[in-house]
């Protein structure tokens, strides 16, 4: 009688196996609610007619899918931004690494300079870019001030409004304060190479070209690929440059699928149709994530 008593008073004490996921359940709740919600909440909106003037929760199947295939200023917003993408991606890198390799080396006050080289990563893109639209001004900017000295007289460069010349102002601005950000990453990886490598291949008659393609870049490629990857995301998603330089202009010759998305959403006030592009955009990205992480071979 007194081992039964000992054992049920034993279990009542015994923690319950399910006590862990009651603890994580409001965390998990509250993620799933911040996350979740608001994107089968923009899913079930994108099958509907939501627009300023008309509020139709009807059903309307996927006449808003079937008209992004139609929308000819939407495609054009995604081919400006692998435009820019391709272009500022790669600059940032070669730049970046560079920028590396110059303060790899100990050198009278390295910790300064590379405080502040990161200063324009700290900025806010919205103000870096109203920055450089006043610094590219034609009439108070410094910048064509500057040409015109080296160039013998006054020059009239249109910098936010020639078409030619948008698209080079807009990438100047961007690598300007995202160049830093890849030379941190690239710095501290190439710290941590092994050097008794690198200084074996030379003590065996390795160029530096050599040293750097075969052992200093499969080094340092995973941080590299994941540096990549981070900026690829940033810059297809590049909003905030563009809208204080150009607005998307002239036109709409610099406006990128997140511009085109606002103007849609919040201009025009297309809520479905808004959320159609949306999702368009998150499978476009799935697909060139999961492609580029199997590419970089990061999935292991």
């Amino acid at each position: 009688m007194t081992v039964t008593t000992i054992d049920s008073a034993t279990a009542s004490r015994a923690p319950d196996r399910n006590f862990k996921y009651w603890v994580i359940a409001p965390a998990i709740f509250l993620l799933l609610l911040v996350g979740l919600f608001p994107l089968v909440y923009s899913l079930i909106i994108s099958f509907q007619h939501l627009t300023m003037t008309e509020a139709d929760t009807s059903f309307v199947g996927l006449k808003n899918y079937a008209h992004l295939f139609v929308d000819t200023r939407l495609w054009e917003s995604l081919l400006h931004t692998v435009i820019i993408t391709v272009i500022a991606l790669p600059l940032e890198l070669v730049f970046g690494m560079a920028m590396a390799q110059l303060f790899l080396e100990r050198m009278p006050g390295r910790q300064i300079f590379v405080s502040l080289l990161m200063l324009p990563v700290v900025i806010s893109p919205i103000v870096a870019g109203a920055t450089w639209r006043l610094l590219l001004d034609n009439r108070y900017g410094p910048i064509n001030q500057i040409i015109g000295w080296f160039a013998g007289h006054p020059m009239t460069l249109l910098w936010n409004v020639n078409p030619n010349l948008v698209y080079p102002a807009i990438i100047f601005c961007e690598i300007w304060q995202w160049t830093p950000f890849m030379f941190l990453i690239l710095l501290a990886a190439l710290s941590n190479v092994d050097k008794s490598l690198t200084e074996a291949a030379e003590i065996d008659g390795a160029g530096y070209w050599r040293v750097f393609f075969k052992i200093v870049l499969p080094s340092i490629w995973p941080v590299m690929a994941i540096a990549l990857l981070i900026r690829g995301l940033d810059l297809v998603r590049i909003f905030d440059i563009i809208w204080s330089l150009t607005a998307g202009g002239p036109g709409t010759m610099t406006e990128t699928i997140s511009i085109y998305t606002y103007v849609q959403g919040f201009s025009q006030f297309e809520t479905s149709y808004t959320a159609a592009i949306a999702f368009l955009v998150i499978a476009l990205l799935t697909v060139i994530v999961t492609w580029a992480i199997r590419r970089m071979g990061l999935a292991k």
